[in-house]
């Protein structure tokens, strides 16, 4: 049973991964992949709102996706947003990358590849990835712009949109543990981390959230 101080501590963190980016349209969106089609959703959502010409869906498979989506990542969100009415022109697909970091780097790669204009990308992930997100990209692809966005959703929706409070509370840990370790090993910019999420960080990796954090870490 997830504790009313795990949550609390839970909701620290999850508002410090929020960015707060003002939407502007941009070049490109980009759907980062994961368990979460409303990613998927929120990329078309922003397709149809005029946001950006083109939609790039990234990610192959991983342990928590391979059986929800064999296909792929980025196959299985195509798929969602061919049928949310975006059209196969303006949908690319980058299969392989298995990390935040390939995500980035076989995107640009392929939108060099077919010669897209790129001076900035709307970057779209589960809304505990903002801040990831929005630091890899700034240090692998930093000549573009990075407008970091996700679903607009409150943490209690989000716990209730995928129904295992545990599984949240520890990808929320470990996507701030990569934040604190990540920049020393050049995988991303690094950013200040406020005492308050650093308290509540502690007390949960105290409290058994672990399943998520880097062996290395």
């Amino acid at each position: 049973m997830t504790s009313e101080q795990d949550l609390a501590d839970a909701q620290t963190i999850w508002d410090y991964h929020q960015m707060h980016h003002d939407l502007r349209p941009c070049s490109v969106a980009v759907g980062l992949g994961s368990h979460d089609l409303g990613v998927a959703d929120t990329t078309a959502d922003f397709y149809h709102q005029g946001l950006a010409p083109l939609i790039v869906f990234t990610g192959a498979t991983s342990p928590t996706t391979q059986e929800l989506m064999p296909r792929g990542e980025a196959v299985h969100y195509k798929e969602r947003a061919l049928d949310l009415g975006v059209p196969n022109s303006a949908i690319l697909v980058e299969s392989q990358a298995r990390n935040t970091g390939e995500n980035i780097r076989l995107t640009r790669a392929l939108l060099e590849e077919v010669g897209a204009n790129v001076s900035s990308v709307l970057l779209v992930s589960k809304p505990y990835e903002e801040r990831r997100a929005y630091a890899t990209a700034r240090k692998l692809w930093p000549e573009v712009e990075i407008v970091s966005a996700s679903t607009a959703q409150t943490f209690q929706e989000y716990l209730f949109s995928i129904g295992d409070d545990r599984k949240v509370i520890d990808m929320l840990v470990g996507a701030l543990q990569r934040l604190l370790i990540y920049p020393q090993r050049g995988f991303m910019i690094s950013q200040p981390v406020p005492d308050s999420a650093l308290d509540a960080y502690n007390r949960l990796v105290d409290r058994g959230y672990t399943s998520r954090l880097a062996a290395d870490g």
